[in-house]
């Protein structure tokens, strides 16, 4: 199984509109950072996880072939808002089967309405044609020859999921997670976890020693930090104070599980 980054970035992405820090200014390209999206694929399977607003500029980069799946992990902007710019996949190869929780297929109703006619003879004219699957927390699937099973946490007060691939674990967005999640999580090789920044706390997202923390329990061999903001700092820098066995992810980065 083969995993790609296709974004690390925070929801403002990096480098940030109107910030001249070094880190925007930074002529590294481990310090610009899109939007969070991620691709796991095998040899006949590919699943996308998440579509935000840099969606097409990241898949521009990656061969342009079948989605088998698109997993959403919660319905904020910054991870559905490129859902439309999916349109050529499903064009060419047949509808996109998108899985996601209840709530987030009944916001998608609400903002995207063209593309979920009463009768669906009467879809707008271009629209992505959509097959929605409802998915729950600890309830597996499989999307051709992967298992998937979608893991609770909370993003703040909202309940969002992450998904799990065998030995790989995806998790974007997480403030918490309650203690017996963790016993879906045992033997895991190779973890993907936000980390916003280094310090002051934030509401809704954990920092890099929470998501060390969160590592550490699961006791996964290696771990990549994504979902990052500029604060984090120049990426040559930041990293060689990570403890081993973590690193920051970057865009592009793509690793074997």
């Amino acid at each position: 199984m083969r995993v790609t980054l296709l974004g690390t970035g925070t929801s403002g992405g990096v480098p940030a509109l109107g910030c001249h820090c070094e880190v925007c200014r930074s002529r590294d390209p481990r310090d610009h950072r899109l939007r969070c999206a991620a691709l796991v694929e095998t040899e006949s399977t590919r699943i996308l996880i998440d579509a935000g607003p840099d969606i097409r500029e990241q898949l521009l980069k990656v061969p342009f072939r079948k989605i088998d799946a698109l997993l959403i992990t919660h319905i904020h902007y910054d991870h559905i808002g490129g859902l439309d710019d999916l349109r050529p996949f499903s064009h060419q190869f047949g509808s996109l089967d998108v899985y996601c929780e209840k709530f987030v297929n009944e916001h998608l109703h609400h903002t995207m309405p063209y593309c979920f006619p009463s009768d669906s003879s009467k879809l707008y004219p271009g629209a992505p044609v959509l097959e929605m699957h409802t998915i729950r927390p600890h309830e597996s699937f499989r999307v051709g020859d992967i298992d998937i099973l979608p893991i609770r946490v909370m993003h703040d007060t909202m309940p969002i999921v992450g998904f799990r691939f065998g030995p790989f674990v995806y998790i974007t967005d997480m403030k918490r997670m309650d203690d017996e999640e963790y016993d879906y999580l045992r033997n895991v090789d190779t973890l993907v976890i936000n980390a916003l920044r280094w310090g002051k706390p934030h509401h809704s997202h954990q920092l890099v020693a929470d998501a060390i923390n969160a590592s550490r329990r699961m006791n996964a061999r290696r771990t990549y930090l994504t979902h990052l903001t500029h604060k984090i700092g120049l990426h040559a820098i930041a990293e060689s104070l990570l403890p081993q066995g973590v690193q920051l992810g970057y865009d592009g980065l793509s690793f074997n599980v």
